[in-house]
């Protein structure tokens, strides 16, 4: 255990995983009591979203689309699966999986549309609407820098 009177480096307010973090903490949370009465969570309602918007979707597919690892991505997908709003199904190459959103996930997705509708009119009142037009492209824009969290291997592995 470190000595208390040790000197640790300041990184409050350098440290960019540290602040994206903490914000997304705060604004997963806010989310999620918003989408509560659907019994979905932020990352959920994600999920269902992407599938009704471009599914079916190969395990894969959905990790890249969603910007998981296939591991984080399937622990996700399993309650979703039990409660009967999506369904793993053979592809055309039986030993990939497609993700296929049900008629009873899109029916969910619609429930809580409203709600999230409502939680991401309050953050934009709150915040601006040019600031958080701009933080979504700033977000996005991490996406596509290059900087790549996983290995070359998992990147390239097709199919789940």
């Amino acid at each position: 255990m470190a000595s208390t009177k040790e000197r640790v480096e300041n990184i409050d307010g350098t440290c960019t995983c540290l602040a994206a973090r903490q914000a997304a903490r705060y604004l997963t949370a806010a989310y999620d009591q918003a989408l509560s009465p659907s019994n979905l969570r932020s990352t959920q309602f994600s999920i269902l979203y992407r599938l009704a918007r471009n599914g079916p979707l190969t395990i894969g597919e959905l990790a890249e689309s969603m910007a998981m690892d296939r591991t984080t991505l399937s622990a996700n997908l399993k309650p979703l699966d039990r409660d009967g709003l999506l369904e793993m199904v053979p592809g055309e190459d039986r030993r990939v999986r497609k993700v296929v959103i049900t008629n009873a996930g899109l029916s969910r997705y619609r429930m809580a549309f409203p709600l999230w509708q409502a939680v991401q009119r309050e953050f934009e009142d709150s915040f601006g609407q040019k600031r958080a037009e701009a933080l979504r492209s700033s977000l996005r824009s991490v996406l596509q820098s290059g900087f790549s969290p996983w290995s070359e291997g998992e990147a390239a592995s097709s199919g789940e």
